[in-house]
């Protein structure tokens, strides 16, 4: 008797969702990458190098906030409805952006973009959770990397050239039609899918999270302007402010355990938290560096970066089919496996900057092997992490994923800024100020790998026998 065939999320029944994620994902990925090459460009012509790292947090912080509120909201309201509502406030903060005057309201801009494109990615990981079983996640989740293949390609290096040739504006003004062509394509699926949705009935007050990630997001934002100023007592003082606000409410809004990175679900978002920040912390400074310290026009450097997403996305798929092949028994393996390969790459990118003589082959090959890390990690944790969403509550599993995420990220991102501003301040020089990130990202992936030897997985049944329960491994 001929064996059938394994089920794929191309295949009929899965076929169209995919495709709709799929293309929702390169829309918001080709502004991501977009974003990271002209940034330096339009801190330079708005005079305000200072606040470079704000182009990143101020997404990031409000991309928090729209993680949470939409992770309630998901399962409350739907998830055709919770898309719409992402991607009309996405579309508002990209026209600010592209109107703006001065880098305060480019900031601006950048808050509601961040606001809607966390709420957009919360409502894709919840059609992972509720559209695809288990044993198809890590397909689907490779698939993602795919979308940015295309973004990757041709993202960096064209808004490199349009901003050289044209404006850095048009490089958001060109997001706008993309965005309506995905709306216009998934229509269907997604209202499709919130028909067959299990939808929270009772209460729709706003949770105490949403204002808890509110004032988080204001004490981060006090901590790192804080920072940029530490040669002055106000910046001292903000600094203090920021964090008496910043732990109380983390320790609040996060798993509880993961302060003491506890085995389990804490265990497995502190790891990703810390290597995907170390990673775009990374990625978003050696643009900044290879044009300030290389010489480097902005294409040619974003072109270098783009050599990152695509070794992600080869390790993404290499990584789903090893997982097909041992059952999901090695996951915890190959987290720490794409986390040292990481460490290894960040050295490489220090190297490659800061080393006399170096020229692009080193820089290429640090970009590849560091992507080609995350990519082995990044689908693997959020298998495991999404493993333990309760059923009627998988938008609030994938708000700690998108949490997690934004919160580190931001974090880096603005600390790093911070570090490069103060750099400035003391004199010390630009590049001075781009080693000490480059030092803390380090030891940021270090930390990841120390906490991913904490990670415990779970292994659902279906990949022996459909319907069956969850074995869970040792803790």
């Amino acid at each position: 008797m001929k064996a059938s065939r394994p089920i794929g999320i191309f295949d009929r029944q899965y076929r169209t969702m995919t495709i709709g994620i799929m293309l929702v994902l390169t829309t918001s990925a080709f502004e991501g990458l977009a974003i990271t090459t002209i940034a330096a460009k339009i801190a330079q012509e708005m005079q305000g190098i200072h606040l470079y790292g704000w182009i990143f947090s101020a997404f990031l912080l409000a991309q928090l906030v729209g993680t949470l509120v939409m992770g309630q909201q998901v399962d409350q309201r739907g998830i055709f409805n919770s898309i719409l509502v992402s991607i009309t406030v996405f579309v508002l903060g990209t026209v600010t952006a592209a109107a703006s005057v001065n880098m305060y309201m480019l900031i601006g801009g950048r808050v509601f973009q961040g606001f809607g494109a966390g709420a957009l990615i919360t409502c894709v990981y919840t059609c992972v959770t509720l559209y695809y079983p288990d044993s198809l996640r890590t397909q689907i989740l490779a698939a993602f990397s795919m979308a940015f293949v295309l973004p990757s390609l041709i993202g960096p290096y064209a808004a490199g050239l349009i901003a050289s040739y044209q404006s850095w504006r048009f490089v958001f003004w060109m997001v706008i039609p993309l965005i309506a062509l995905a709306l216009l394509l998934t229509y269907q699926s997604f209202r499709d899918l919130q028909r067959n949705q299990q939808v929270t009935e009772g209460r729709r007050a706003v949770d105490s999270k949403i204002g808890k990630a509110i004032l988080l997001s204001i004490g981060t934002g006090m901590l790192l302007t804080g920072l940029g100023m530490m040669t002055k007592w106000e910046g001292i003082a903000l600094a203090i402010g920021g964090l008496g606000i910043m732990i109380p409410l983390m320790q609040q809004l996060l798993p509880r355990g993961t302060f003491q990175v506890k085995s389990g679900l804490p265990a497995a978002l502190v790891t990703r938290g810390l290597y995907v920040a170390c990673y775009f912390a990374t990625e978003s400074f050696v643009i900044l560096g290879l044009t300030e310290i290389k010489g480097m026009a902005a294409a040619i450097a974003g072109l270098l970066v783009a050599a990152g997403s695509l070794s992600w996305s080869g390790a993404a798929w290499l990584q789903a089919r090893l997982d097909a092949k041992d059952r999901g028994t090695g996951r915890k393996q190959r987290v720490m496996l794409g986390i040292g390969i990481m460490i290894g790459g960040v050295i490489l990118v220090m190297l490659a900057l800061f080393l006399p003589g170096t020229g692009i082959t080193l820089i290429l090959i640090s970009q590849i092997i560091i992507g080609f890390g995350v990519g082995l990690a990044n689908p693997t944790t959020a298998v495991i992490a999404l493993q333990y969403a309760e059923s009627g509550h998988e938008g609030k599993m994938s708000a700690n994923l998108q949490f997690v995420d934004s919160f580190y990220v931001a974090l880096s991102i603005g600390v790093s800024g911070a570090l490069v501003a103060l750099a400035e301040t003391m004199g010390w020089g630009i590049s001075t100020g781009i080693l000490m990130v480059l030092t803390l990202q380090l030891l940021l992936v270090v930390f990841s790998f120390l906490s991913s030897l904490r990670i415990s997985v779970l292994i659902r049944e279906e990949y022996q026998a459909a319907g069956q329960q969850i074995d869970t491994l040792p803790m």
